[in-house]
């Protein structure tokens, strides 16, 4: 134990931190500019000087640790007289623009000068002048105001990892500028606007438009886009949002957010929103009333449940709506409509791959803590860059990295290109070759003999492939192969990181059995990335055709028997349709009405072309959603409901943790379960929901994995699995697992063919975030990524368009160059409507996953005509 006095003050504490941090441990406020608490120490201001007993120099608190015995004061004369030189100094040429600075009432500096600073200036030289940037976008900046604490280039290059900017020039005229010049050229994290203390990194989404003393409330809610589940804030003023904030140091994220956390929050004021009900009639989409709306839809299902049965009715989920309202949405499906067709996108990656990794090691397998990343003592990342999917999961190893634990990549992952200690880019689509190599080293590093279970035997079986064999088919230098083998042998406690690439090939399911085995061999914990907020949810509240909530076979009695007598409705036992099976079967005319809620499926499933035909042979489509999208261009009823801030509810994110989402305003839609109920409620079935307090109390009956949960419970952040529950324990099953056919993997794509592979880009990962200006002031258009060599055989310059076609249709798309991709393929975004790759794309499925696959989609290539 080490005691230290500060300001008369005994403090004791268990290990030695500096004198900053033990007062402020004891709730000592010692005043700062350039240190943070998510940045190393620096030193840089000298506000934070204090005197220290036997040390004749004042010291800066944030760098000198406290020894046994120290004592501190922090507040004598001294101090403070130095405390008042130093702001002067940083007032020589500083504005005095409070009045006009969108900083004020919130700015360190005028907080400190308001306590410490002079009263008049003694230097009668002018100030420096700069003029004010506005080059950027979403970024302002006014050098004249910077106090050169670094604090926004050491976020930018020792935590977001991007080294967009530095400190330029020198004395006075030294201020921060991006290495780009006049407009930002980064991930637009946004984290320096977090720690500048001063009004010299703003957004212009708020500018002059916000002041602290204008917000009326501040809700607490978690980020819209990915499946981390950021925490952020909403600033309300009346009923109007103001911002949109992180609190540092809170939630998953401590206070970082990413672009799309930071600026996409305004899609909930776009002009597409939806905001009254809508009924096609006459071949167009008209208002109605609410009433109107209701009797239409319940009407024209009834009607078709009378004539074509049950199993004529099918239902979508998307990923963003609440967990409450994706439990309403399968009751509604299952139990008053009658039918199990129901699903949603999450069937389509993270589902299969959480369900086949379940099989093997058990229920929960999936259910890690994100900052564990940093704890592990290796990361293997294969099938998506987790800094364009999920960013700040992203950011974890990125700082796993720069605290030396290795990290090894498969495939295109630009984001960890200087985070990455093997990077190996195989040839597109032999990833599964590679895995097999790599497994089959392992297993002699390892001295793996296997055999006392099913899985070890399993394991046994799968034939080698020589590295020499692999460099053949992938193109990678058996050096390198071998470096990743020695990493991987190495790792006692590895965090391995996959991407639903991996999984949407033609032999995605052999991609998951060869991870499951490496993952045995090294003990290691998967992360599965999720690209929409609540895919955990969808799976947990039972939006599969085949699982009750709680993760419950529907085919066994009990679990059926014990829905039934609590929801009091009858359901069928028989297994549903997946989501590719309602597509197929809307295609062919067998399904006959589709109710989706919170998806755009015309925009995330591949070859919108055979979606969208499968839509138009529907009598019934019913569209909930807060967006006018493609797909309720194409449905017979839209139906408004509330978006992200104007409703309450619950996530769960990729770790299987539970958040509250607050409402912050109020919205011209409605909630989705509402929606329901009231449909429900003209089909003769009153749910009888008074608030979502009454929701959550039938999940907790029940779904035994959510036994007993409140949104006590809820609102805190330890709401993990199990919960308070019971997980369905179950033996290993290998049914349906093969052994991989080495002969089939000993094939390389032909080099005289171009190949389009799906690119996650991190600033339109969706349709949603088209939504958002400030998104797409960013990234105005979408762009093709093509290698150089490719890009010189069609003659085609960056900023030229290109010309995409295969037999599904064609996209002309603006090209970007980029060296570090294969010379036979083009990277293709699928982000703007219309122009995106599922236009092009067939529609093909994995016959054991059921997900699509997006490997060895063949394009053509030519130059498309001049733009004015």
């Amino acid at each position: 134990m080490i005691t230290v006095t500060i300001n008369g003050k005994k403090i004791t504490l268990e290990k030695q931190v500096t004198v900053l941090e033990a007062a402020r441990s004891a709730g000592i406020k010692i005043p700062t500019l350039c240190h943070h608490e998510t940045l190393e120490a620096f030193g840089g201001c000298r506000l934070c000087l204090v005197e220290i007993e036997k040390i004749p120099k004042l010291q800066t608190s944030c760098t000198i640790y406290i020894t046994d015995g120290m004592v501190v004061h922090s507040e004598t004369e001294r101090v403070v007289n130095a405390r008042k030189a130093m702001l002067e100094f940083l007032l020589i040429n500083h504005p005095l623009d409070c009045p006009y600075c969108d900083k004020a009432g919130e700015c360190d500096l005028q907080d400190l000068a308001a306590k410490y600073g002079p009263t008049t200036g003694r230097f009668a030289e002018g100030k420096r002048t700069h003029p004010e940037s506005y080059d950027d976008p979403v970024i302002v900046r006014n050098m004249e105001r910077c106090i050169s604490c670094t604090r926004c280039v050491r976020m930018c290059d020792k935590v977001q990892g991007a080294s967009a900017i530095s400190m330029v020039n020198r004395t006075s005229k030294t201020f921060v500028e991006p290495f780009s010049g006049k407009r930002y050229d980064c991930e637009y994290c946004g984290n320096c606007l977090s720690v500048c203390p001063v009004g010299a990194i703003m957004s212009r989404m708020y500018k002059h438009k916000y002041r602290p003393w204008y917000i009326d409330k501040n809700i607490n809610t978690i980020c819209s886009y990915c499946g981390v589940g950021c925490s952020v804030t909403a600033q309300v003023k009346g009923d109007s949002l103001v911002r949109v904030v992180p609190e540092m140091g809170k939630g998953l994220n401590k206070g970082l957010l990413c672009v799309r956390g930071r600026f996409g929050y305004d899609y909930v004021n776009s002009s597409a929103r939806l905001k009254t009900p809508l009924i096609r009639r006459n071949g167009e989409l008209q208002q109605v009333t609410w009433s109107e709306a209701f009797k239409y839809a319940a009407d024209r299902l009834r009607d078709i449940k009378e004539r074509y049965g049950s199993e004529a009715i099918a239902g979508i989920a998307g990923g963003r709506c609440a967990n409450e309202d994706i439990y309403i949405f399968q009751k509604f499906i299952r139990g008053v409509l009658g039918s199990n067709n129901i699903d949603s996108i999450a069937n389509f990656s993270y589902a299969p791959a959480q369900r086949f990794f379940e099989r093997i090691f058990g229920q929960g397998v999936t259910a890690n803590s994100i900052q564990g990343i940093s704890n592990s003592d290796g990361i293997f990342v294969v099938g998506g860059d987790p800094t364009s999917i999920n960013p700040i999961l992203g950011l974890q190893i990125r700082a796993a990295y720069q605290q030396g634990i290795p990290v090894i990549t498969v495939g295109d992952t630009p984001g960890l290109k200087r985070f990455a200690t093997c990077m190996l880019k195989p040839n597109p689509f032999t990833e599964t070759a590679l895995l097999v190599s790599l497994l089959s080293e392992l297993k002699v590093k390892k001295q793996f003999l296997g055999g006392n279970s099913s899985f070890e035997r399993l394991i046994n079986n799968i034939s080698a492939l020589s590295m020499k064999e692999v460099e053949d088919i992938c193109g990678l230098p058996t050096d390198n192969i071998a470096s990743a083998v020695n990493m991987l042998s190495n790792m006692t406690n590895p965090s391995i990181v996959i991407g639903k690439d991996i999984l949407q090939r033609t032999d995605g399911h052999i991609n998951l059995l060869l991870l499951s085995a490496i993952m045995y061999l090294i003990n290691g914990r998967v992360y599965l990335l999720s690209e929409f907020p609540n895919e955990q949810g969808l799976v947990d509240m039972g939006c599969l055709p085949d699982m009750l909530p709680g993760g419950r076979p529907i085919e066994i009695e009990s679990f059926k028997k014990r829905y039934e007598e609590i929801v009091g409705l009858n359901i069928s036992s028989t297994h549903g349709l997946s989501l590719s099976g309602i597509i197929e079967n809307a295609y062919t005319g067998k399904i006959k009405a589709i109710q989706i809620i919170g998806e755009n499926v015309l925009s995330n499933i591949p070859d919108s072309n055979y979606v969208g035909k499968a839509f138009s042979n529907l009598e019934l489509l019913i569209v909930q959603d807060s967006l006018m999208t493609e797909t309720a261009g194409l449905a017979h009823v839209v139906l408004p409901s509330l978006s992200w801030l104007e409703r309450k509810g619950s996530y769960t994110n990729l770790e299987r943790r539970m958040q509250f989402m607050g409402k912050a305003v109020e919205g011209d839609g409605l909630e989705d379960w509402r929606i329901i109920s009231e449909i429900s409620k003209m089909l003769s079935f009153d749910m009888g929901y008074k608030g979502l307090e009454d929701i959550l109390s039938e999940i907790a009956r029940v779904s035994p994995l959510h036994k007993d949960i409140t949104y006590n419970d809820i609102s805190g952040d330890e709401c993990i699995w199990p919960y308070k529950g019971e997980p369905l324990r179950h033996g290993v099953s290998l049914e349906g697992m093969d052994v991989p056919d080495i002969g089939s993997l000993l094939k390389k794509p032909a080099k005289d063919r171009v190949y389009a592979v799906f690119d996650k880009e991190l600033f339109h990962p969706d349709s949603l975030s088209r939504k958002s200006a400030a998104i797409s002031s960013i990234s105005p258009e979408p762009c093709s990524r093509v290698n150089r060599a490719l890009a010189d055989r069609l003659s085609v310059s960056e900023g030229d368009y290109l010309n995409i076609s295969t037999d599904a249709g064609s996209i002309e798309m603006a090209v970007k160059i980029d060296e570090d991709i294969p010379e036979n393929v083009v990277m293709i975004p699928n982000n703007f409507e219309g122009k995106g790759i599922f236009n092009i794309m067939q529609w093909k499925l994995n016959p054991v996953l059921k997900c699509p696959v997006l490997d060895g989609n063949e394009v053509k290539l030519k130059k498309a005509e001049a733009r004015s």
